[in-house]
């Protein structure tokens, strides 16, 4: 689970977030939604202690963010918006192995969880391949492997589609659905949510560094179009 509590954050003294109190449950699928400036990825930053608070606190499954970074990183993956400011090495492989490699774990865990991570985005055999290669898609999924590839409880993305075409995109939800169903805890961070309305739990909308609103779809899209918000 992961809580933040009265989070209140910053940049050169223009408060980004005021005071948000938030919980994230196991296993949800959450789409953090609302116009830009809003705070969202300004909050989903403090998750794994990206980013330190002014005040207030971040927890994950029950432990201050701040008090084990290796642990909260573990439990919270995230992928950024561009995938390639992620991104550590030349290769596809040695990319997503890099994170299990920082755990200290075997060599022999380490090979599995890159061969498992890459099978689940579609890429098995391809860790060799150059990533500057790669289409914008596949480095999309590469980002992901990465995250899987520590075993998270909770995979963070912000704008994970953007800027794909169509069968990226598809793949991509497609990816977002299995982990979901296979219990990992999804944020998405977004301001379209065509392609994945139908896979949440709860939509939380932000504005002005708040949260202004939150609810299952059903009761929240009719107001989406206040924040503008697409309505799913």
């Amino acid at each position: 689970m992961i809580e933040t509590r009265a989070l209140t954050h910053s940049y050169d003294d223009e408060p980004v977030l005021d005071g948000v109190d938030l919980t994230v449950p196991d296993g949800e699928f959450l789409l953090l939604v609302g116009p830009n400036g809003a705070g969202k990825t300004t909050l989903v930053r403090h998750f794994n202690g990206l980013l330190e608070p002014d005040a207030g606190e971040v927890l994950v499954d029950g432990q201050p963010v701040a008090d084990d970074l290796v642990a909260a990183r573990s439990a919270v993956a995230m992928v950024f918006q561009d995938p390639r400011d992620g991104f550590v090495a030349a290769t596809v492989r040695d990319d997503v192995a890099f994170g299990p490699e920082n755990l200290g774990l075997s060599h022999e865990e380490i090979d599995r969880r890159v061969e498992d991570a890459l099978a689940a985005v579609r890429l098995a055999g391809r860790g060799d391949e150059r990533i500057d290669q790669l289409s914008g898609g596949e480095q999309a999924r590469v980002a992901i492997a990465g995250a899987l590839a520590m075993e998270p409880s909770h995979l963070v993305l912000d704008e994970p589609l953007s800027g794909l075409d169509h069968p990226a995109r598809t793949a991509v939800v497609e990816r977002l659905a299995a982990l979901h169903a296979a219990g990992t805890g999804v944020v998405v961070v977004t301001h379209d949510l065509r392609d994945v309305a139908d896979l949440a739990d709860r939509i939380v909308v932000m504005r002005d560094g708040e949260v202004a609103l939150e609810g299952p779809p059903a009761a929240v899209n009719d107001r989406l179009a206040e924040f503008d918000v697409r309505p799913c």
